[in-house]
C-alpha cells in the first residue's frame, strides 16, 4: 500500500477503528491481526469475511460467545520441547490452559452442529485437535507454578512421605528442648526455626556449651547462637537428602511431561492458530453488536449506497443517521452547507464504512446499503498547514491534492474537504471544479465540501454532478446533522449574524456588496428550501395516512380470516350432525329390513302383506325424516282435505307415504295425529292425512282367486330395474335398500340397478354397500349390450 493510501486510512480514522476492534480480541495473536487488518479488492474473499461475521453474531445470539480466556503463547515453548528442553511449570500449565480452551470452543462448535445450525465456520471447529489425555494429565501434576502434586509419581509421593516423617521426628525432639526446663532456661526464645533447610533451635551465647550440637547461625548483636542439637544432626541430613531425591524426581516428572508435548507439538500448535483466528472473528462480531451495525450489500460496478449509515466514532445512540451514494445517476457529490454542520462527518462516514466493509468488517448503517471494493481511496481532510515545512494551509492542502491527481484511475474515491479554501476565492473556486472535472476524467468518483457558490452552480449546470447539503436549523442556530441530496446548502451567514444580535445597518450593508446575481441565486436556493420543507410536510403526511391505512387493512385481514375460521367450524359441525343423523337412519333401517325378513317368513295372508306395507311405509317416513334433517329443507306442506275434525277410529290416508290407517287419538295442540298403519304406531301432521269416507256396503261377491300363484303376482307388479342416476350417494344408497326389499317380496331373482358411469363413484358406493347385504348373492358390472360399466347386476338369495 503506497504512503498515500496510509496516510488517507490515517486521516480518515481507520486505525481508531481498528484499535477499537483489537480490544475485543482475547488472544495477542488475534489483537496483531486485527491491528494489521487492511482493505482487499476481492469480492469473494470480502463476502466470505462478512459471511464469517454473520455466523458468529448469529452463533452468538443462540448461545454466547465461545471461551477464549484461557488463549496462551506457547509457540516458544513449543519450540524449545521440539528441541529437547526442559519446560517450566509455568509453561506447561500454559500449555494445559491452551489444550482446555481448545476442547471448550470445540465443544461449542460440535452444540452448533446438533443444533442444525450450518456455518462458515464450521472448519474451523472441525480443525480443532483439543488433547484432553495431555491436558489432565500435566493438571494431576502440577498444581501451581511453584507447586508439583504428589499424585505427578509414586516415586514423588512416597519421597514425600518419608519427609514428613523425619520432619515429625525431628519437630519432636526440638519440642523437648522447648518445652523442658532443663533446656528451656537456657534458650533465647521458645521456638524452632531454620537455617540453611535445617531445623535449629535459638541459644543464649553464655550457655553455648550447655547443648551440644552444630552451630548454623549467630544473630547480629551475637547473643544469639543458632544451634542444630546433636539429637536431631542425623534426622536433619535424611531430611537433605530427601530433599535432593525430591527436587530430582520433579525434574524428571517435568522432563517427561516436556517429551509429551513435544510429541504433539504441531497439533497444539495447529490448534493455537485456529483459536486466535475465531477469536479474531468472534471479535469482529462483538464490534458489530457494538456498533448496532451489519453486513452490507456488495457490488461489483463501482458505486455506493449508505442508508441511515452513522460515523462508528460517534456514540451510536446519538448519532444521526445520513443516507449518501455515489456511482448510480451522478459520479461527483459536492456537499455545502454551514460550519459545524456535518460536511466532514459526512465524507469521513461515506469513506470509512466503505474501507471497513473491504475490510470484512459490519458497518452501521441499514442492511440493504450497498458498497464497493474501491481501488483506492484518497482523502484530503483537516487542517494540514505545516510550520516546520513552512506550507500554508493552502499549500498544504494543494500538496496532497497534487499528488492524489497523480495517483487517481478507475474504480478509485476521491474526498476533498473545503476543496480550493485558502486562497482567493474566485481562483480557488476555479481551481476546485478544474480539479474535480481531472477527477471524473479519471473515471474516479468525487465527494468534495465546499462554501464556493461557484461549485454549486457547477453541480447544478454539469450532468452527473449533484448537489447535497447538511441542514441547519436557523431559529435555533443549530445543525440538525441531515444530509439532503439534490439540495445545495446555505452559509445561512447573515441570518446566524443577526440571530447573534449584530446590527442591522450592517447586515444591510453585507448584502448591498453581494452581486445581484448571487443575491438571484440565493433567493433561488431559499425558494427551494421552503418548497422542500412543504414537500418534506406532505410526504410525512402521506407516510403517516399509509401506516394508518396499512393497520386497517391489516385489521380488516385478521377480521376476514376470524370469520372464515368460525365460518369453516359452522359447516364442520353441521357436516358432523349430518353425518349421526344418517348413520341413525342407516340403523332403523336395518333393524325394519329385519323385521321385515321376518314378516314376509311369516305373511301367509293379505293382512300380512297390509302390515309390510305399512312397515315399508313407516320406514320411508322415517328415513325421509332423517334427510330432512341432514339436508335442512323444509318439506312442502299438505293441505289437509278433511271436512271435519278426525276422530278416533277414523280411516285416513297417508299423503307422503300412500297408504292407509286408523286414527287411534285425535289431533294434540301440536297438530299431531297418532295413527296406525300395519303394526307400526306413528304421530302424523294432520296436513298429511286425508280422511277416508266409508262407502255403503255392496253385497259381496263371491271371491275368485285370480289365476296363477301369488308370487307370479308380486313378480309381475316389481320392477327388473332401478335407475338411481343423478342422485346423491345416500339418496342412491336408500333407493337400493328400498328396492331390494321390493324385489326380495317379488321373489325376483336377477335385477338390474342403474347408476350411470360419470366418475365411478356412485357405482363404487353402490357395490361396495351391497357387498355386506346378506340378500344379495352376487354382484357383477354390465356387460356388452347391458349397459357395460354404467349398470350393476345383482343375483338376489
Amino acid at each position: 500500500m503506497s504512503k498515500l493510501s496510509e496516510k488517507s486510512l490515517r486521516i480518515l480514522e481507520y486505525y481508531t477503528i481498528l484499535d477499537q476492534l483489537a480490544e475485543h480480541c482475547v488472544s495477542r495473536k488475534a489483537k496483531q491481526e486485527a491491528k494489521n487488518l487492511r482493505p482487499m479488492h476481492d469480492l469473494e474473499d470480502v463476502q466470505e469475511l462478512l459471511t464469517q461475521t454473520d455466523d458468529a453474531k448469529r452463533m452468538m445470539t443462540s448461545s454466547g460467545t465461545p471461551a477464549f480466556g484461557g488463549i496462551r503463547e506457547v509457540a516458544a515453548a513449543l519450540g524449545r520441547a521440539k528441541m529437547g528442553g526442559v519446560l517450566s511449570t509455568r509453561e506447561l500449565l500454559d500449555v494445559a490452559s491452551l489444550l482446555h480452551a481448545a476442547g471448550q470452543v470445540r465443544k461449542y462448535g460440535n452444540e452448533q452442529q446438533d443444533n442444525g445450525l450450518k456455518t462458515a465456520l464450521d472448519h474451523y471447529f472441525a480443525r480443532i485437535n483439543s488433547n484432553k489425555y495431555l491436558e489432565d494429565k500435566i493438571n494431576r501434576a502440577i498444581i501451581s507454578e511453584e507447586e508439583i502434586a504428589d499424585a505427578a509419581s509414586s516415586e514423588l509421593a512416597n519421597i514425600r512421605r518419608q519427609m514428613r516423617q523425619q520432619n515429625v521426628r525431628v519437630r519432636e525432639t526440638l519440642n523437648h528442648f522447648v518445652s523442658s526446663a532443663t533446656y528451656s532456661k537456657y534458650l533465647q526464645e521458645n521456638l524452632i526455626t531454620q537455617r540453611d533447610g535445617r531445623y535449629v533451635i535459638p541459644v543464649k551465647s553464655e550457655h553455648r556449651g550447655d547443648i551440644p550440637g552444630m552451630v548454623h547461625d549467630v544473630s547480629a548483636s551475637g547473643a544469639t547462637l543458632f544451634i542444630e542439637p546433636a539429637q536431631v544432626v542425623n534426622a536433619n541430613n535424611q531430611i537433605k537428602i530427601l530433599l535432593g531425591k525430591e527436587k530430582a524426581e520433579i525434574e524428571r516428572i517435568l522432563a517427561e511431561l516436556t517429551t509429551d508435548v513435544a510429541g504433539f507439538a504441531d497439533a497444539i500448535e495447529a490448534d493455537y492458530d485456529v483459536l486466535c483466528k475465531l477469536d479474531f472473528i468472534f471479535a469482529k462480531a462483538n464490534y458489530s453488536f457494538k456498533l448496532n451495525a451489519c453486513s452490507p450489500q456488495l457490488s461489483e460496478k463501482t458505486q455506493v449506497n449508505l442508508l441511515r449509515a452513522r460515523h462508528p466514532l460517534l456514540d451510536q445512540k446519538t448519532a444521526v443517521p445520513i443516507d449518501i451514494a455515489l456511482g448510480y445517476d451522478y459520479d461527483t457529490l459536492v456537499i455545502t452547507g454551514p460550519n459545524t454542520g456535518g460536511k466532514t462527518v459526512s465524507l469521513k462516514t461515506l469513506g470509512l464504512l466503505s474501507l471497513m466493509a473491504a475490510s470484512g468488517m459490519h458497518i452501521p448503517a441499514n442492511e440493504e446499503s450497498t458498497v464497493c471494493l474501491f481501488r483506492n481511496i484518497y482523502a484530503d481532510i483537516g487542517d494540514e498547514q505545516s510550520i516546520e515545512q513552512s506550507l500554508s494551509t493552502f499549500s498544504a492542502h494543494m500538496k496532497n491534492t497534487v499528488a492524489i491527481m497523480e495517483k487517481c484511475g478507475p474504480d478509485d474515491l476521491i474526498l476533498f474537504d473545503e476543496l480550493g479554501a485558502g486562497t482567493d476565492p474566485e481562483e480557488g473556486a476555479a481551481l476546485a471544479v478544474a480539479i474535480i472535472e481531472y477527477g471524473r476524467q479519471m473515471c474516479s468518483l468525487v465527494a468534495a465540501t465546499t462554501h464556493y457558490s461557484e461549485l454549486k452552480v457547477f453541480a447544478l449546470s454539469t450532468d452527473g454532478v449533484e448537489n447535497a447539503s447538511c441542514e441547519f436549523d436557523v431559529k435555533t442556530l443549530q445543525p440538525t446533522y441531515k444530509l439532503l441530496t439534490g439540495v445545495p446548502g446555505k452559509s445561512n451567514a447573515f441570518a446566524i449574524s443577526k440571530r447573534l444580535g449584530l446590527q442591522p445597518a450592517i447586515i444591510e450593508r453585507a448584502k448591498e456588496q453581494i452581486s445581484a446575481e448571487n443575491v438571484r441565486f440565493e433567493d433561488v436556493l431559499d425558494r427551494l428550501e421552503r418548497e422542500r420543507h412543504q414537500l418534506q410536510k406532505q410526504r410525512e403526511d402521506a407516510d403517516r395516512l399509509r401506516r394508518t391505512a396499512q393497520s386497517e387493512k391489516d385489521k380488516a385481514v385478521n377480521l376476514k380470516g376470524k370469520a372464515e375460521d368460525e365460518t369453516d367450524a359452522i359447516l364442520e359441525k353441521a357436516r358432523d350432525q349430518a353425518a349421526r343423523i344418517l348413520r341413525e337412519a342407516r340403523l332403523v333401517s336395518e333393524n325394519v329390513f329385519a323385521q321385515l325378513d321376518d314378516m314376509k317368513k311369516q305373511a301367509q295372508t293379505n293382512a300380512a302383506d297390509q302390515n309390510l306395507a305399512a312397515a315399508r311405509a313407516a320406514l320411508r317416513s322415517t328415513l325421509g325424516q332423517a334427510e330432512r334433517n341432514a339436508n335442512k329443507r323444509e318439506k312442502k306442506k299438505v293441505e289437509p282435505e278433511s271436512i271435519r275434525p278426525l276422530k278416533a277410529g277414523d280411516t285416513v290416508y297417508l299423503l307422503n307415504v300412500g297408504v292407509q290407517g286408523t286414527v287411534l287419538k285425535p289431533e294434540n295442540k301440536d297438530g299431531m295425529v297418532y295413527v296406525q298403519a300395519g303394526i307400526m304406531k306413528v304421530n302424523v301432521p294432520i296436513n298429511e292425512l286425508r280422511l277416508e269416507e266409508k262407502k255403503k256396503e255392496k253385497p259381496k261377491k263371491a271371491y275368485h282367486a285370480p289365476t296363477g300363484n301369488a308370487a307370479e303376482i308380486r313378480r309381475a307388479a316389481a320392477k327388473s330395474e332401478l335407475d338411481v342416476r343423478g342422485m346423491m350417494v345416500e339418496e342412491a344408497l336408500m333407493e337400493v335398500d328400498r328396492y331390494i326389499s321390493d324385489c326380495l317380496m317379488a321373489h325376483l331373482d336377477i335385477v338390474t340397478v342403474i347408476h350411470g358411469k360419470g366418475t365411478g363413484a356412485l357405482r363404487t358406493a353402490i357395490q361396495q354397500h351391497l357387498r355386506h347385504d346378506k340378500h344379495v348373492k352376487s354382484i357383477r358390472n354390465g356387460r356388452y349390450g347391458e349397459g357395460d360399466m354404467g349398470v350393476t347386476i345383482l343375483e338376489l338369495r
